[in-house]
């Protein structure tokens, strides 16, 4: 049976584009939840100023909480080399940068154009380096930019492969802007494995124009093992304007689980993750058919039938 990673983005990505800030003790009874469901990766948070950020002013601590769950993998995201250095002091088991390919949203996000990122993703990698944590790319707004339009794909390519020069260990495509369809999302991933190979794992899809499932179904096609997916569909990029709705963690179990992929994760018990947030962000609405219509029939069973 094929496994699939499903990596719960939502008390990062989830939780940044909210005005709402979700209080420490319900972030800590969230991750504990899915971890307990069999999510086995959770990113936390990001180090960024809580200036700019103030739903993720509590990161550090939500790492030191999260490393106490025994087989969580904890992961981070960090803009630049500073955050960088405050997710190792945290402890994180590893931690992604966002490289925006449209260089438009990379200044607006990140305030750094794309040789002042490649100099920074470089700083980061001999971090993690010396560090000894995992180290990812996360290849943003590579299927569409709400600034400039279509983005290259030979910029993307060219990109990913400066980006494996300054050392990233492994790479996301992200649909930051729900502009992706299926057969841009088959086409570039064999782009960018022809540079990065399996350096390429992973896709970041949002659900904003309703193919988030396809794009991550086309994905599984050719060969993608990672899944990014926020639970109730929180989320989506404050710097990506109309950029709504992150993948429905619940749809895409319930997905992967019918086909009879291993995701390890017991939906069931992922649901009932859900009141947990409807409780501490009670003005913030939650998406997913699956919470609505419930889990199908177990797949040996409708197997057997």
């Amino acid at each position: 049976m094929t496994r699939i990673l499903v990596s719960e983005v939502g008390p990062r990505d989830g939780l940044q584009s909210i005005k709402q800030v979700m209080p420490l003790a319900a972030k800590k009874a969230w991750i504990a939840a899915e971890a307990a469901a069999g999510v086995s990766e959770i990113e936390v948070g990001s180090f960024v100023p809580a200036s700019l950020l103030p739903q993720m002013a509590d990161t550090a601590e939500l790492v030191a909480f999260a490393r106490t769950i025994p087989g969580l993998n904890v992961v981070a995201l960090v803009p630049n080399a500073k955050g960088a250095a405050r997710a190792v002091e945290a402890g994180v088991h590893g931690m992604s940068i966002p490289f925006s390919m449209s260089e438009t949203h990379s200044i607006k996000n990140v305030r750094k154009d794309h040789p002042a990122m490649l100099a920074e993703i470089a700083a980061v990698a001999q971090i993690a380096r010396e560090a000894g944590i995992h180290f990812a790319v996360s290849l943003s707004t590579a299927f569409g930019c709400t600034f400039e339009g279509a983005v290259s794909e030979d910029a993307v390519m060219r990109l990913a492969e400066a980006s494996l020069a300054a050392g990233a260990q492994e790479f996301s495509l992200s649909d930051t802007t729900g502009y992706a369809d299926p057969a841009q999302v088959k086409r570039l991933v064999r782009k960018v494995r022809s540079v990065v190979g399996d350096k390429l794992t992973t896709l970041h899809l949002h659900n904003t124009r309703g193919l988030g499932l396809a794009n991550a179904l086309a994905g599984l096609d050719e060969g993608i093992t990672t899944l990014d997916a926020s639970l109730g569909g929180l989320g989506g990029c404050p710097y990506a304007p109309g950029a709504s709705g992150n993948l429905v963690t619940e749809d895409l179990v319930l997905m992967l689980n019918a086909m009879g992929l291993d995701t390890g994760i017991d939906l069931e018990k992922l649901l009932a993750v859900r009141p947990i947030l409807a409780a501490a962000l009670p003005d913030e609405p939650l998406y997913g058919f699956t919470p609505e219509a419930g889990p199908m029939m177990d797949y040996n069973e409708r197997i057997a039938k």
